[in-house]
């Protein structure tokens, strides 16, 4: 799930989600349904409530980076990342029941991502450059 989009610097990356991992336990989210859309790497995607632990993870990262960005939460965890058409994202999207109540995350990670993410060659690109466990 993505909670921040910011600079590319590793520094700032690495300080920032060792004050989040210091500061916040783990994070409970609310799944509120299936989403999807043309966006490659929103075709097919669980969307959250967002809650006040994830907001204060969100500006726990976003302060040491001195980030100005303007992205705004909408929580979601990607289930796919594919240009298909509107029709069948959406049979896909209605097609998926979730059985679960809550997922529970437990670890921070900054990516260096392609921006914009277009296709598979890109994502292949990403890489992590920090991980940080949120305590229990």
């Amino acid at each position: 799930m993505t909670v921040h989009v910011g600079s590319d610097r590793v520094d700032a990356a690495e300080k920032a989600l060792s004050n989040a991992a210091r500061e916040c336990q783990r994070i409970k989210l609310k799944p509120i349904g299936i989403g999807h859309s043309d966006d490659f790497i929103k075709t097919l995607f669980v969307q959250f409530a967002p809650n006040r632990k994830l907001r204060q993870v969100r500006e726990i990262i976003r302060n040491p980076a001195q980030d100005v960005a303007h992205y705004e939460l909408k929580p979601h965890l990607s289930l796919l990342y594919k240009n298909i058409p509107a029709a069948v994202r959406s049979e896909l999207a209605h097609s998926i029941k979730l059985s679960f109540s809550e997922v529970t995350f437990d670890a921070l990670k900054a990516v260096l991502c392609v921006s914009p993410t277009q296709n598979h060659a890109d994502v292949e690109a990403w890489q992590v450059i920090a991980t940080r466990a949120l305590s229990a």
